[in-house]
This record gives structure tokens, sequence and C-alpha cells, in this order.
């Protein structure tokens, strides 16, 4: 049992020493703070995209490093999880990449506007946030060959030659087709694509597709004519 004069003298000990923990804590917090953040690449672009993300409120359907509201996906990954060349689609017309499936405002972002925004969530992604947020559990995809089987019973490779997927396509077309189960679901899976259609076939396609099939709701992507060649050769090749 502690008499008055003790227990006065716990209690002011105790609040000293932690009240000094907890200063020694935030100045350690805040001299990291440049560091973690990436301060010297945060360039006027990443400053005007900041600015047009809080102009239009983005924070009132999104979280961005774990704030904001929980409507819409998190934004803190956005970059690293769809790169440039798909957010430089979804920006402009978000609808026109998800029909029918998505409810985002179609503002009215000029180029300016939507490369600064682009740097400012590349400039966000690079942050050290202590693991935040965790990687979703993806399934990976598989790149073995199909096989058929032959009248000995063993196995033979349908497609001799393995062809690997071009970088546009996991920037763009993963996030609506599938090959391997892995991907979106907003288009049709990729897997056998290559035994319905020819290369030649891919190419026309990917130029306009509204003008292959009018009314698709597969938009016109902006590719160029590498990414198409790499594009249909890797179609094709879906046996």
């Amino acid at each position: 049992m502690l008499s008055k004069s003790q227990a006065r003298l716990f209690f002011w000990v105790g609040t000293i020493m932690f009240s000094g923990v907890f200063l020694w804590l935030t100045v350690d917090t805040i001299a990291k703070v440049p560091d973690q953040t990436h301060e010297k690449n945060m360039t006027a672009a990443v400053i005007r995209g900041k600015h047009i993300f809080d102009k239009n409120n983005c924070m009132g359907c999104h979280t961005i490093m774990g704030e904001g509201a929980y409507y819409a996906p998190e934004l803190t990954k956005t970059y690293e999880r769809r790169g440039e060349a798909w957010l430089k689609v979804f920006l402009p017309d978000p609808e026109a990449m998800y029909p029918n499936a998505r409810r985002m405002v179609k503002y009215k972002f000029s180029e300016q506007d939507i490369s600064d925004l682009i740097a400012f969530f590349k400039w966000v992604g690079e942050m050290d946030l202590n693991g935040f947020p965790a990687d979703p559990p993806l399934k990976q995809s598989t790149t073995a060959p199909n096989t058929t089987a032959n009248t000995a019973g063993t196995s033979a490779s349908a497609s001799s030659t393995l062809v690997a997927a071009p970088a546009v396509y996991g920037q763009l077309c993963s996030a609506c087709h599938q090959i391997g189960g892995s991907g979106g679901s907003v288009g049709p899976a990729l897997d056998t694509v290559g035994q319905k259609y020819e290369q030649a076939w891919f190419k026309d396609w990917l130029k306009d597709p509204q003008a292959i099939r009018p009314g698709t709701t597969m938009p016109k992507l902006p590719l160029s004519d590498s990414d198409i060649d790499a594009l249909a050769t890797y179609l094709a090749a879906q046996q």
C-alpha cells in the first residue's frame, strides 16, 4: 500500500517518463518522414496532381494511404497495380474501360491533368508505408503449354513454342481479360483465342475494334504499332 507521498511520486515519475518516450517517438517519426515519403521526388507535377485529387474530392469515394471513403477502390498502389498506360486510358473515360460496370464520374481532365495525377499516384505508391497496404493474394497464372493425349497414352505439346506476354498485356489487357485464370472478368477469357482468329485479324481488331465489330464494348486503346504486333503474336499463340 503506497502512502500519499509515494503515490504522488509514482504518478509524476510515470507521467514524465512516458511523456518523454512519447515525445521521443514523435520526433523520431517526423525525422523519418522525408526519407520514407521520398520528399526529394515531389516534383511540381506531383503537387499539381495532389491539388487535382483534392479539388475533385476523390477521397469522397476512394481511400489513399488508408484515409478516405470505402465506396471505390483503394488508390495507394494504383500506379503499381495498373501502370501508366492503363491510367491514361481509364482516367479520361472510366466507363469506356468497363462498360456499364463503373460508376466513376467522367471528369473533364486535360492531358496535363491526367499526367499530373499519374505523377501523384506514382509518388504515393513509392512511399515506404511500413508494408501498407498488404499485397493481395492474387492467383498466379501459369505458362505451361496446352497438352493433348496421343494414341500411345503419352502427352504431346499442342504448341511447340511458348510466347511470353508483352508488358502492355499486363498493363492494359489483363484488367478485363483472363489467361490461365489470372486477370479481370469484364471481357471474355483468352486462353484459346488463337484457335478462333489468326494473327492478322488480331492486328486489325486491336487497331480499331469498332471498325471490325460496331457496337462492341472493347475500347480503342492507345497502342503503338509495336504494341499491336506483340499482342497479336501473343494472342495468336493462345491455343
